[in-house]
């Protein structure tokens, strides 16, 4: 019997990370001149990559030192798949989990989507606050003209316009929804296209499902038990 977890960003609020949709939350704000969901894209990366890169850092680089919480420590030993890229269910010591939309601590060369490439460190700690916008396009090797494929990198970190692939190990996360027993959905509002595959998978395969959330979003399936609190009070239930 194994029971899949999948999160969202309600599982890192008690880290001082604001959800997505909230007041405070990263798609709620956008830049000066455009929405979230403007700036979150490969389109933006490519023709506008000072701002882009301004806006990544301002809404997610600067939480990179924020600690793992009670929920992610007793999710260490589970087998998880994450939809936040900040990282700290590897800070709580889970080694094996899926950042199914990518890490806030990693980048990529630019490529192609589905080419092959390795993660690497994310170069945050040499970005210079005092010429933000500057040094964030030398560090990510970027020049005047834009992103180069294979040369510039980009932080780890599925867009918008983008689609899941094997570097976002998509596969290995298919197969653990095959396999699972029950799933658990904590601190998601189901709007992104994993937690519906997911979903999906479930009905197929009629296994049970939990939603665990303050406000949870309703889901048309007959084997849903449903747990309006935090992640921090079902896990302390």
């Amino acid at each position: 019997m194994t029971t899949l977890y999948i999160t969202g960003a309600g599982v890192s609020a008690q880290s001082g990370i604001p959800t997505f949709r909230g007041s405070e939350g990263f798609w709620t704000i956008g830049s000066k001149n455009y929405t979230p969901q403007e700036m979150a894209t490969r389109q933006m990366y490519q023709e506008k990559p000072r701002e882009f890169l301004t806006w990544y850092y301002h809404r997610f680089a600067r939480y990179r030192d924020h600690g793992a919480n009670e929920v992610h420590a007793w999710l260490a030993n589970k087998q998880l798949i994450t939809q936040n890229i900040d990282g700290l269910d590897g800070k709580a010591g889970n080694d094996n989990y899926i950042s199914i939309h990518g890490r806030l601590d990693q980048v990529t060369v630019f490529h192609t989507q589905g080419d092959e490439v390795a993660r690497q460190r994310a170069p945050w700690d040499d970005v210079d606050e005092t010429c933000l916008a500057e040094s964030l396009l030398s560090v990510f090797k970027i020049g005047s003209k834009g992103p180069q494929l294979n040369k510039s990198l980009k932080p780890y970190v599925l867009l918008f316009d983008e689609y899941y692939t094997e570097l976002y190990q998509i596969s290995l996360a298919e197969q653990q929804m095959q396999h699972a027993s029950k799933m658990v959905f904590i601190g998601t509002s189901f709007s992104v296209n994993i937690t519906q595959i997911a979903l999906d998978i479930a009905r197929r395969r009629g296994i049970p499902i939990e939603v665990v959330d303050p406000e949870p979003m309703h889901v048309l399936y007959d084997q849903v038990e449903y747990f309006q609190m935090t992640a921090l009070e079902y896990i302390n239930r």
